[in-house]
């Protein structure tokens, strides 16, 4: 299985992008699922690069688009089940053991966070599935918390199914400018991410300050 003429001229020549090219050229939609099964472990590998050059990969004749949707899908899953039974080893006793460690935290928030797991994980689980990084991160706490496996793989493979899609048609229907996808999607990665930081920063600030004030009542 060889890229055409014109598609050989517009391979990546190294990267990430060069070395999932390499893969869908050598394995066709196997290697597009194995390297998004590593991008589901990994979320340094952008899947904004993966997907959009599978689609290319398609437009070229190199595998066909259902090929291309069925295989990245399939890989999504498997990367996603297996960061579930990695939350299911640690279980909930051991991840309340390991909380109780970390500063500036309470028992308490993690309880609370469990409580809004319980009553948002499904929807958690599905639009995770479309948010670059937490579509890795998600399927811990899921697995720590033990969401039903059949509910589990039915939310994934939807959620995954819509992200696939919109990126592998975005990369097919742009042929040789596919490369503009993962400019678009990692701006509007790096926009999600400052908020969490932001938020993050924010408990953190707060937290302190609660912290101190609850010392200083103490001393007094």
């Amino acid at each position: 299985m060889h890229l055409t003429h014109s598609a050989l001229q517009q391979e990546p020549a190294g990267g990430i992008a060069g070395w999932a090219a390499g893969l869908v050229e050598a394995m066709g939609g196997p290697g597009a699922g194995l390297a998004i099964a590593l991008e589901n472990l990994f979320p340094p590998l952008p899947s904004e690069v993966i997907l959009p050059l599978t689609g290319f990969a398609a437009g070229q004749g190199v595998l066909s688009l259902a090929s291309a949707l069925f295989w990245t899908t399939l890989g999504s899953v498997v990367g996603a089940l297996a960061l579930y039974w990695i939350g299911a080893g640690v279980g909930r006793e051991r991840m309340h053991a390991i909380w109780a460690k970390l500063p500036l935290v309470k028992a308490s928030d993690l309880v609370r966070t469990e409580e809004w797991f319980a009553k948002h994980g499904t929807k958690a689980v599905f639009f995770g599935r479309m948010v670059p990084i937490f579509r890795s991160l998600i399927s811990v706490p899921a697995g720590v918390e033990r969401m039903p496996l059949h509910l589990f793989i039915i939310l994934t493979t939807l959620g995954s199914l819509i992200w696939n899609s919109v990126l592998v048609m975005a990369g097919y229907w742009l042929g040789d400018q596919w490369e503009a996808v993962g400019t678009y999607v990692g701006v509007a990665s790096k926009v999600v991410l400052a908020l969490v930081v932001v938020a993050v920063v924010t408990y953190v600030v707060l937290r302190l300050r609660g912290s101190d004030r609850a010392q200083h009542r103490r001393s007094s």
